[in-house]
């Protein structure tokens, strides 16, 4: 595969506690350089990117990130705030205790309630498959289905590991026909990159893609 078209299925990304507006702004004219499907950033700058950017980048931000135990309320606020403020694609983190206490239709509920907060935008569940068991990974592959949302998501990239081929594979098996696979955290090469497109990843969070391109160190998500 060509590495342009490698690029296409990257949403750029960066969400480091200490990213500044310049950090942003960086990785944004990288996005628009290289042609990636998104940038991936904090909620704070949605505003400042999407202006930043206009029509020449989708903007996706995160939710509930990264451990995910906000009340919906509370995510639903985001989501709603984000859109507001110009977010093209939300990425929001399940209750992962929810899943674990066999409370199926909260998370299921509560995935529906952020994908009708979208509307028309882009909704991506992440599931932080490092913390799950395999039952659990099936489980939810079956509830973003049910729920209405656009993809099934791995990992934050702030827990214990991210994307595996085995955990995309599971997905490609198990989700509905209308829902997509997002990789996600740890994917450091571009044979590894192809790989999880050839198991059927839509789409690929990394940071790391974009600095093997640039020639840079290629550390972190």
């Amino acid at each position: 595969m060509d590495r342009k078209d490698i690029f296409s299925y990257v949403d750029h990304t960066l969400l480091k506690q200490e990213s500044t507006w310049n950090d942003i702004k960086q990785i944004c004219d990288d996005a628009i350089a290289y042609k990636t499907a998104s940038v991936c950033i904090p909620p704070c700058y949605v505003k400042q990117a999407k202006e930043y950017v206009g029509d020449k980048m989708a903007v996706c931000t995160v939710i509930g990130f990264p451990n995910g135990y906000n009340t919906t309320a509370v995510k639903e606020f985001e989501t709603k705030d984000a859109i507001a403020n110009g977010a093209d694609e939300i990425d929001m983190v399940i209750n992962i205790g929810q899943l674990k206490a066999g409370n199926v239709d909260y998370v299921r509920d509560e995935i529906a309630t952020l994908k009708k907060a979208c509307g028309s935008k882009i909704l991506k569940v992440i599931i932080e498959t490092c913390l799950l068991t395999e039952a659990e990974k099936v489980s939810m592959c079956q509830l973003v289905t049910e729920a209405g949302a656009d993809f099934i998501k791995t990992s934050t990239g702030f827990s214990t590991a991210g994307a595996t081929f085995s955990d995309v594979e599971l997905f490609a098996a198990n989700v509905g026909k209308d829902v997509k696979i997002k990789a996600a955290g740890g994917i450091s090469s571009f044979d590894d990159a192809e790989k999880f497109i050839s198991l059927g990843a839509s789409r690929l969070g990394t940071s790391r893609i974009v600095k093997l391109a640039k020639n840079e160190k290629a550390s972190g998500y």
